[in-house]
């Protein structure tokens, strides 16, 4: 709890300004947009590059984004279920997917996971997130938001991944894994990618409109069971069974149980999915996760 909450408090901090902003007049939740894209373009390639392009890491360690990928369609599946028996339909039954199966596990667990196991626990969540969360939302979460979207958009998964700035940074990273990087660029792109929390969250804020929150308040209550309580409780059934890691196992139940990924903002305006639920849930799972991740650390 200790180490946590000061996470949770600053991006709930970051949350209220951009509400602060909204609701004063200064900034629209259409201001949101060009965060996003500032995000997308710029921030978030930054922060892979500088994180994963000096890690250095083990073979042993490729069985954690296998097993995020398999997290990940778990929480695919079980959603998709749970749209069904709420009778779900459209840009709605599309965020409800996307915000139950796809967490944060940069923002929130990158942090989380250094201040639990130190570098140790940072390179797990690294493998985690960026070969199996992230690469799973940007095929698999692309085709679902072109599935349920309003917005007429041809989904080619292996194009919106190898096209993806975040990814594109990725590739880059591993290959100048040998190269020293000048310590001027390195510190510039290091504090770029700073900025994409605070960003993120703002654009958060902006969006957020309290009425959807009391709108959604049934679907939010599911949503939030199934991100925080239920995904890692399969998080670690799977690693009981396939990790013989103690380290790996603590990071697989944390990322799967942090908050709803903040992308999923991102993903929504472009396909034009229910961004008010979208907004909500992460709101909302960001409050639970409070909770909910010592919980579910004390079960490993």
């Amino acid at each position: 709890m200790a180490t946590l909450a000061p996470v949770i408090l600053g991006v709930l901090g970051y949350v209220g300004l951009g509400i602060v902003l909204r609701v004063t007049g200064l900034l629209s939740a259409e201001d949101s947009k060009p965060l996003n894209t500032l995000l997308i373009y710029a921030a978030l390639p930054a922060l892979v590059f500088s994180t994963v392009q000096p890690a250095r890491a083990t073979a042993q360690l490729a069985i954690v984004p296998v097993l995020a990928w398999v997290i990940a369609l778990a929480g695919v599946a079980i959603a998709w279920v749970l749209t069904r028996a709420f009778r779900l339909e459209g840009p709605t039954a599309g965020a409800f997917i996307l915000v139950a199966a796809f967490g944060n596990t940069a923002y929130i667990g990158y942090p989380v996971a250094s201040a639990l196991l130190g570098d140790a626990g940072l390179v797990r969540a690294i493998f985690y997130d960026i070969f199996g969360n992230t690469a799973a939302i940007i095929t698999i979460g692309a085709l679902i938001a072109g599935h349920y979207g309003e917005r007429d958009v041809k989904v080619n998964p292996l194009r919106e991944l190898v096209t993806f700035p975040p990814f594109i940074a990725l590739v880059l990273a591993l290959a100048l894994r040998s190269v020293a990087v000048p310590a001027l660029v390195s510190g510039w792109l290091g504090a770029l990618g700073k900025l994409v929390v605070p960003m993120i969250m703002v654009s958060v804020g902006l969006s957020l409109k309290p009425r959807a929150v009391r709108a959604h308040l049934g679907k939010l209550g599911v949503i939030a069971s199934v991100k925080l309580l239920v995904m890692p409780l399969v998080a670690l059934g799977i690693g009981t069974l396939l990790v013989h890691d103690p380290a790996s196992l603590r990071i697989l139940v944390l990322e799967a149980g942090v908050p709803s990924m903040m992308l999923t903002v991102t993903i929504g305006m472009k396909y034009q999915l229910d961004v008010d639920l979208i907004a909500s849930a992460i709101l909302v799972t960001v409050l639970g996760a409070v909770l909910t991740i010592p919980l579910m650390q004390l079960l490993v």
